[in-house]
């Protein structure tokens, strides 16, 4: 099913969609199984093995679905089964991809709270700008996911990445404008039409702007490397205190943004600042690694990790007071990194 066609139809807000926060109940997190060589080169060996670590660590907490060519999905299995998995919450979907990231690649979950439904929204995926052809199987990802699922589908001709946006659940979404500005993306929309189109189709009513994103993120100021809300009133952000590294002035312009900005009640929000790794990266390159990258699933929350055991152990303190109540699981990304993502790019929450 979907929204185009020659009668125009109501968009998926007017009919009582939104997309719910991450950290409200879950039916599953969506993957999609890595088999690029190309997004990790010379480093491929141990991330099939990452992956099956992260699927066993979510497992544990609620089913995971996994998009994954028929061919793969056998080793695929074995190495989830040797990582600790429950396999009887792991479920493979024929999907085929051209690549691993599955949070920009993968639907966009809204839900109707009146009756119930879960819907997909398919935005156009075009690998962050064109970046890295081809991308056709990676795009026909969540009309699959819709007619497997037997869900409703509302097609969106707007270029859109789920990593570009997060939402607080109760009508506010931020992003970036080095994102959703950028002219590889849609040069033909204003910022206005860009919002409406936020507005339309995935329930809220605010759209707030941060400027520039971390250093080495080639997705071009993804919001899930920068600023993430934890709770409907409160953003936990990513600082850079030495000033002469390159993510410092970006960072604390951010920051100053964030505390400009005001709750719909007219109050300020509560900021909770984040370190950042230590610089690091492969072949002259570096990579954007951030513990803004975590992901929240029921019960638990998975903080990427990358072997600086200081910073790591207060990224995992810092959130797991923003999350009381759920566990705190850290998850060596050192590898998955060089790919130039982590925990949030891989994943794709589908709401209960």
């Amino acid at each position: 099913m979907t929204s185009s066609s020659a009668i125009p139809r109501a968009t998926p807000a007017a009919l009582g969609f939104r997309m719910p926060a991450e950290w409200e109940p879950q039916a599953a997190v969506w993957l999609s199984w890595p088999h690029n060589r190309a997004t990790w080169p010379g480093r491929f060996r141990p991330i099939p093995g990452v992956f099956a670590r992260i699927v066993a660590a979510i497992s544990r907490h609620e089913p995971v679905r996994i998009n994954c060519a028929r061919a793969l999905q056998a080793p695929a299995r074995r190495l989830c089964a040797a990582a600790g998995a429950d396999l009887r919450r792991v479920r493979f979907y024929d999907h085929p991809t051209n690549d691993a990231w599955c949070r920009d690649h993968g639907p966009i979950f809204v839900k109707n709270d009146r009756t119930g439904e879960v819907a997909v929204t398919d935005w156009v995926h075009n690998a962050w700008g064109g970046k890295y052809p081809p991308y056709d199987l990676d795009n026909l990802v969540p009309p699959r996911i819709a007619r497997r699922l037997r869900l409703r589908r509302f097609e969106q001709a707007m270029v859109l990445e789920g990593g570009s946006i997060d939402v607080n659940g109760a009508g506010l979404l931020l992003t970036s404008e080095q994102c959703l500005l950028n002219p590889n993306r849609n040069p033909h929309l204003d910022r206005g039409q860009i919002e409406r189109n936020l507005r339309d189709y995935l329930g809220v009513r605010r759209v707030l702007w941060l400027g520039e994103g971390i250093v080495g993120d080639d997705t071009d100021g993804h919001i899930d490397d920068m600023t993430r809300f934890f709770k409907a009133d409160g953003f936990v952000t990513v600082v850079e205190p030495n000033r002469r590294d390159a993510n410092h002035g970006p960072l604390r312009e951010n920051l100053e943004r964030l505390r400009t900005f005001r709750t719909p009640a007219g109050r300020p929000f509560e900021i909770v600042t984040l370190p950042m790794p230590r610089p690091f990266g492969f072949r002259g390159q570096r990579v954007p690694a951030s513990y803004a990258n975590f992901l929240v699933i029921n019960g638990a929350v998975l903080v990427p990790q990358f072997r600086q055991q200081r910073r790591d152990a207060e990224a995992c303190a810092i959130l797991g007071h923003c999350f009381p109540g759920r566990e705190i699981l850290p998850i060596d990304c050192y590898d998955l990194i060089w790919g130039l993502g982590t925990l949030h790019c891989i994943s794709q929450q589908q709401p209960r």
